[in-house]
């Protein structure tokens, strides 16, 4: 584990990674922080990369499996300790590593008895395999095993809607190498000299580091916005004003209001407690509440939060004083 002393420089924008561990072969942890950033620019950059880290990275996965002479996946093979079905499930679980651009085929090939893990896995040089020891299938009796494997680079998941093709079965495949991605911010200053700094934890299943993760998010958030810069300008402006007719609050119908509550409940669904500027104590104390969102917060009263365990009538005005900032919104005193 690495760990490094978080030192601020109030002159240029600079980024750091400040804790950096390997759990396991499938697990990677990375602590970084940004800074020194202007009131509400963290939360800005805080949200637009935890999406991006956890939506828009590609992975590489086992995406089909075809078995000699088996009926369907829920069968039984004599021989072998896990149904057909298990031994899907297993594959779905193989981190890999690549740089594909399109399919590529892989074989297992083992015999009996004996254990089969992923080192028995046959793939291309350009694919790796990062934990040779995951299970996937127990031979009891000295047989023959050999599976014909589909590995394919994307992004997002899939699920196994597609049919069985050539006797092949579909495995619902995760290509997210970022497993879980946290972001918080600390803020310093007063006045008009506030700033702040960015947190960011990333956990990754091993096919990438962290740092490798923030980079490809980062390069994947630029390329979105490159075209902007090269869209030529347009003339939307009117000669006049005179054909411009402004709507008055009375015409606007009922189903439109309604929506835009709905979008207003789906937004606040998306903001994090952590994005609440609340301290360590009373952010921990609401996430062992199963308390993650500000939604969630919004379905509870004044007298719900007072009877946690370890909480404060002072910790409640901190929240309510960062719900009228931030969001305008309050707490009923009493359960409803």
């Amino acid at each position: 584990m690495v760990r490094e002393k978080v030192r601020v420089s109030t002159r240029t924008l600079q980024w750091k990674c400040v804790e950096s561990r390997a759990d396991s072969k499938r697990l990677y942890y990375g602590r970084f922080i940004l800074s020194p950033l202007m009131k509400g620019q963290a939360d800005t950059i805080g949200i637009a990369m935890r999406r991006a880290l956890l939506g828009e990275i590609e992975g590489t996965c086992i995406t089909r499996a075809k078995f000699e002479k088996i009926p369907h996946e829920y069968s039984s093979i004599v021989g072998i300790q896990e149904s057909v079905h298990e031994i899907l499930l297993n594959l779905q679980e193989i981190v890999l590593r690549s740089h594909l651009y399109g399919p590529c085929d892989a074989a297992i090939c083992a015999k009996g008895p004996g254990y089969v893990t992923a080192q028995d896995i046959i793939a291309p040089p350009f694919v790796e395999i990062i934990d040779n020891t995951q299970h996937i299938a127990t031979l009891t009796e000295p047989i023959d095993l050999c599976i014909f494997l589909q590995i394919e680079r994307s992004r997002g998941y899939r699920t196994t809607e597609k049919m069985i093709i050539d006797g092949s079965y579909p495995i619902g495949s995760v290509f997210m190498p970022v497993r879980n991605v946290n972001h918080s911010i600390h803020s310093y200053g007063t006045g008009n000299e506030k700033q702040e700094i960015l947190f960011l934890e990333i956990w990754t299943n091993g096919s990438l580091t962290p740092k490798e993760a923030l980079h490809e998010a980062t390069r994947n958030l630029i390329d979105f916005f490159i075209p902007f810069l090269h869209t030529e300008e347009e003339n939307f402006h009117l000669e006049d004003n005179q054909h411009r007719v402004p709507l008055r609050p009375s015409t606007l119908s009922d189903k439109f209001v309604k929506i835009t509550k709905n979008e207003k409940k789906i937004a606040l669904k998306s903001i994090f407690i952590d994005q609440s500027e609340l301290p360590p104590k009373v952010y921990n104390c609401l996430k062992s509440n199963d308390i993650y969102t500000v939604l969630d917060l919004l379905t509870k009263s004044q007298e719900d939060l007072m009877q946690m365990e370890h909480f404060r009538i002072e910790d409640v005005k901190k929240i309510l004083d960062s719900l009228e900032k931030n969001f305008g919104v309050d707490l009923p005193k009493n359960k409803v």
